[in-house]
């Protein structure tokens, strides 16, 4: 999402009446890449570029080709195949062995902009899906095309290719059910193949940080550097001033507004204070969220379970699965910027289902499920 609202932003700042631009978007990856499908890349006429769909080995030439797209006002689709020996090929001799299908659109001032539709979803708390027609027979006039799933019913009537539309709906409730994307070919019924691109975006994850010590500020700055959007709840008269520009919100603990919750939501109990972490952590088990850590050792949080239960109220199964304490990977941390890496860390393993460990140990592809 990081960079989604970064190509917005910058996307909203051109004068459109003296610069036009395109939009380059990784389609479809087979074997290895850098980046993953759903990486974007912004080029304006005059050859700047925003974000990136690789490791730096394709952006030379997907510059050359968004602006061809932009002198043709005409979308298309490259393939890059980084597995084979042909030295003429982009890419080659890189390590990347993959094969990388990337759509190049040229943004007009219309709705169907696929930017313009981006930007309604920079603050979305849902999943969301968008499917982009990626190839295909051409004179379809649908090349680059993108739908935004709202409903059956919306998107029934508004996919540009409609004898496809009913295969399409199915592949995407079965992507929102697996939250991952996908990239299909169907064939219409003059036996034509089409390829979409059905990506799932994911809401930005939103970080809650309970406590206002000195520790907070470094965990901000990691946070908001991975494109997160960061609360801080605390006494508010204690607040350093350079906590109001760098974390998202700050709260105060003993105000009215609480901070919005959700199940893409972090939470992270750092008051260092038992009491105060104690009374956040039976409110918090009430919130969708689906990691609540606590700092400090082991023994201080099952000294909060066993009050609980003395107290009848017992700590499910399903919430202990949502408790992480110690809070973070076990990468040796001890300075506040490395707890926060930690943590930060755990985190995305959390939201990513993944394990957390050294990728030498895993086996199969790295962004294989």
């Amino acid at each position: 999402m990081k960079e989604i609202k970064s190509i917005v932003e910058a996307y909203n700042s051109i004068d459109l009446s003296q610069t036009k631009a395109a939009l380059a978007t990784v389609a479809r990856v087979e074997g290895s890449s850098y980046r993953r499908t759903g990486a974007r890349m912004l080029v304006l006429d005059d050859g700047t570029y925003l974000g990136g769909i690789s490791g730096g080995c394709l952006e030379g030439d997907a510059l050359r080709r968004a602006q061809k797209a932009i002198i043709q006002d005409k979308p298309s689709i490259v393939t890059y195949d980084t597995t084979q020996d042909d030295g003429a090929q982009i890419g080659v001799g890189l390590g990347c062995n993959g094969i990388i299908d990337v759509l190049f659109t040229p943004l007009r001032d219309e709705e169907t902009n696929p930017v313009k539709i981006l930007s309604t979803l920079t603050e979305t708390r849902r999943l969301r899906i968008l499917a982009a027609i990626t190839g295909g027979n051409e004179t379809m006039n649908a090349l680059g095309k993108a739908t935004l799933y709202e409903n059956d019913e919306q998107f029934l009537q508004s996919f540009p290719v409609p004898h496809i539309a009913p295969e399409v709906l199915t592949d995407i409730k079965r992507c929102l059910n697996n939250q991952s994307s996908a990239t299909l070919n169907y064939c219409t019924k003059q036996n034509q193949e089409v390829k979409v691109f059905i990506e799932v975006i994911l809401p930005v994850v939103h970080l809650v940080l309970y406590g206002g010590g000195y520790d907070v500020h470094p965990f901000v700055r990691i946070a908001k550097e991975l494109g997160w959007n960061v609360t801080v709840v605390m006494n508010i008269n204690k607040a350093n001033k350079s906590l109001f520009t760098t974390a998202t919100e700050v709260l105060h603990n003993k105000g009215e507004k609480q901070a919005a919750i959700d199940n893409y939501s972090a939470i992270v109990l750092m008051a260092h204070d038992y009491k105060t972490d104690f009374n956040n952590l039976q409110r918090l088990l009430e919130t969708k969220t689906r990691y609540i850590g606590l700092l400090g050792p082991r023994k201080r949080t099952q000294k909060m379970f066993d009050t609980m239960m003395k107290e009848g109220n017992v700590v499910s199964e399903e919430n202990m699965q949502r408790i992480f304490s110690p809070t973070g990977l076990d990468i040796g941390a001890l300075t506040p910027e490395e707890i926060a890496l930690s943590i930060c860390a755990e985190i995305r393993s959390v939201f990513a289902n993944r394990n957390g460990t050294s990728l030498r140990l895993r086996e199969g592809t790295i962004h294989g499920n």
